[in-house]
């Protein structure tokens, strides 16, 4: 979305406008001239400040929800502010105590993160959401449980201890002894391996004549590694927390409805995420600058964490288009940082 340079703006504009989304942002309602000028050190008059109103109005960057005289910033005045105005605050030391604490007890890195997130939602006031690295699954040991003549469950344990169950179908006139066969040729030669390693080794060993398995065994085995390797690959781990966050403080419950089912709609999430995790710094995206949350006015601050300088993930907050930026923009930005920490 375009936002206009400042230099656009006269000074007394500028600090008109600033006042009003101070203001807005702090209470979340329409902010009137009157009050206006004797809230601020201006030294303007009401009438003044209302035509410094009606300039900034006529630019796109306030809008009047309704008959009221009260004015309040529109998503191109947040965004306006956000990108040229806003003053940054750094976290406090408690704030970063609270972030931090979450990365001392061991726990799994998923933990960790669900942790760190639920920590940085309860600070911020918004839902916390993070989105997990991908990791590919080592192969520890296979077993395939005949269910009936054309299926099997295969297990799947990984060398962290996950188990996975899937439901696989046989090939038409596989004996019963090739269940046993194909988890004896993958303990054996594949163990130690991940899904995409283990299926390029089967090829190789069915190209070479070393994997002894005739074509019915083979294709269980390939049909068993490919099911569990496209379905990992297809499913990245979305955290969200402190859903409750958005329902505290919010006058529209039905904005708030319909955020909670964007939620829900976690793909467009996910790439929305995915997005986020190209840049080197947080990313704001303000209401309908992103088609997942235009219709519920909703902000993401996000931003990229890393693992060998190499981004895994990304960890934001999605809240209300007023929210804190200036506070909770550099709280995200401390959290990435922290996980990028813990995970160097």
């Amino acid at each position: 979305m375009p936002s206009l340079p400042i230099p656009e703006l006269t000074d007394r504009a500028r600090e008109v406008f600033r006042q009003i989304v101070d203001s807005y942002i702090e209470h979340g309602t329409p902010v009137g001239s009157r009050t206006l000028s004797k809230l601020s050190a201006l030294g303007l008059s009401p009438a003044s400040i209302r035509n410094v109103m009606q300039d900034l109005e006529e630019l796109g960057l306030l809008a009047a929800p309704h008959t009221s005289a009260g004015r309040v910033p529109t998503e191109l005045g947040l965004r306006l502010f956000v990108d040229g105005m806003m003053q940054t605050t750094a976290p406090s030391e408690a704030e970063r105590g609270a972030i931090e604490s979450q990365l001392t007890t061991p726990a799994s890195i998923e933990d960790i993160l669900a942790r760190t997130t639920a920590a940085l939602a309860g600070l911020s006031a918004c839902a916390g959401i993070v989105l997990v690295p991908r990791h590919e699954t080592i192969l520890r040991q296979v077993t395939f449980v005949p269910l009936s003549p054309t299926r099997a469950l295969a297990v799947l344990v990984g060398a962290d201890g996950t188990v996975e169950n899937r439901v696989v179908d046989l090939p038409p006139g596989l004996p019963p002894t090739a269940l046993i066969e194909a988890a004896n040729y993958i303990n054996a030669r594949l163990t130690g391996t991940t899904l995409a390693e283990a299926l390029h080794r089967l090829r190789a060993d069915i190209d070479a004549d070393r994997a002894q398995l005739d074509a019915l065994t083979r294709s269980l085995v390939e049909t068993g590694l490919a099911s569990w390797s496209s379905d990992g690959a297809a499913r990245p781990v979305l955290i969200v927390r402190g859903s409750a966050h958005l329902i505290a403080d919010a006058a529209d419950l039905d904005r708030v409805r319909t955020l909670l089912d964007d939620l829900e709609g976690k793909e467009e999430l996910v790439r929305l995420l995915d997005s986020a995790a190209s840049g080197e710094a947080c990313k704001i995206f303000i209401g309908a600058e992103n088609k997942l949350f235009s219709l519920s006015g909703s902000s993401v601050i996000a931003a990229p964490y890393r693992a060998g300088g190499r981004v895994v993930g990304v960890v934001g907050v999605i809240g209300p288009t007023r929210l804190n930026y200036a506070r909770v923009v550099p709280m995200v930005d401390y959290t990435a940082k922290t996980l990028s920490r813990l995970m160097a």
